[in-house]
């Protein structure tokens, strides 16, 4: 039977290995976007880069909100689906570089982080961040 997270189950679910992040979002005529994206938490955030001038980045500065699903596509299977509004920062290289290089360690084989991270950290580069405002998430939904 499934089970449904709850808040500190869901930080569990969302830490665990090297699940993508599908972020939902709406153009301007009113159609939806999903864009994969790493990420790591942080507290109460998601957290993840992405380009000032790519489709998410130019979107997310029109409209904040957010829907994202992360699954675990084993069996039995899991999955969250987050609402949350973003905040995206337009950080220094040197403090972007600490995040990227963070988030492509969760990804990448450990002795290419660094590089990973320095190739992210640069001028056009964001540090969003999505508060988890509501959530609805199960983990062994085959059992």
């Amino acid at each position: 039977m499934a089970k449904k997270l709850d808040r500190e189950s869901l930080y569990a679910f969302l830490s665990t290995g090297h699940r993508t992040a599908k972020i939902a979002l709406v153009k301007s005529d009113g159609s939806p976007v999903v864009s994969p994206v790493w990420f790591v938490l942080d507290n109460n955030e998601l957290v993840f880069n992405t380009m000032s001038t790519s489709l998410k980045g130019r979107l997310l500065k029109k409209d904040p909100r957010v829907s994202i699903c992360v699954e675990d596509d084993t069996f039995p299977y899991g999955f969250a689906t987050i609402r949350g509004h973003a905040t995206l920062h337009s950080l220094p290289v040197s403090e972007l570089k600490q995040w990227t290089t963070r988030i492509a360690a969760r990804y990448v084989p450990a002795d290419r982080a660094a590089e990973f991270g320095e190739r992210n950290a640069v001028e056009e580069e964001l540090l969003v961040r999505v508060n988890i405002v509501d959530f609805f998430a199960f983990e062994g939904v085959a059992d």
